[in-house]
């Protein structure tokens, strides 16, 4: 058994293993990265937070440099999405040794959490979810560009039956961008609304609309992964 079949397969009694390991060492880390949020920590605690957090990074190191060197494709890796999650999932730590901005410490520190995302390596679900992500692209960003095109529109719709009745609420269309998405994506903080027939009726119109903005991609994901998991059970059947 070389490390190579270690790291890169998944159905063997030594894959399983180190598997389990590196699930361990997520898990281990978003808590810890959780608990260092927590006001008020002893010295003694953080003490015990800093260096859990140099073991788990130097275990995660091994980790990338173990699948970069037995990958069958190196560069392909490394650009792959499982590849950027790892590099991430290390980089801010090495980046704050490196005499970065104290001011930039803590945005790098929040890139811990990434971590969380090394978990979908060993989902099959999740690889199904990308597979069907991929099966889907071209519709997707049809969809997105649509939906950035109607956010616009509707903002500009509101801006014109509003800017008069509200006219700070409503001062210009970028202004009107925060109304136009709450509304699209039926949140409704209820913070701005329109006070107009014109701008209720337009509301209500944005408001049916944003019912399509939340159904049409889950209906294109959910035929995605139903063809995606087709493919899966025919696949294991031959």
């Amino acid at each position: 058994m070389t490390i190579a079949e270690i790291v890169q397969r998944s159905d063997t009694t030594p894959g399983r293993i180190f598997d389990s390991i590196v699930i361990a060492l997520i898990l281990v880390s978003v808590v810890t990265v959780s608990i260092n949020t927590m006001p008020n920590l002893s010295p003694s605690m953080q003490a015990v937070l800093s260096w859990s957090e140099v073991i788990i990074v130097g275990l995660f190191t091994l980790e990338y440099g173990l699948r970069v060197g037995t990958a069958p494709g190196r560069l392909r890796y490394m650009l792959s999405f499982h590849g950027i999650v790892d590099l991430v999932a290390i980089l801010p730590f090495y980046l704050t040794l490196g005499g970065v901005d104290l001011r930039a410490l803590r945005v790098l520190q929040l890139f811990r959490i990434v971590r969380i995302l090394k978990l979908s390596r060993y989902s099959k679900a999740m690889s199904r979810f990308g597979k069907a992500m991929a099966l889907a692209k071209e519709e997707i960003v049809l969809f997105v560009g649509v939906a950035i095109a109607l956010l616009y529109l509707s903002a500009a719709g509101i801006w014109y039956f509003e800017h008069e009745a509200q006219p700070e609420a409503f001062a210009s269309i970028l202004h009107s961008l925060w109304w136009a998405t709450a509304t699209l994506t039926t949140v409704g903080y209820g913070d701005v609304y329109p006070v107009t027939a014109g701008g209720k009726l337009f509301t209500f119109v944005i408001l049916m609309c944003g019912l399509g903005i939340v159904a049409v991609p889950a209906g294109l994901v959910a035929a995605a992964l139903s063809q995606v998991r087709r493919q899966d059970a025919e696949g294991e059947s031959c």
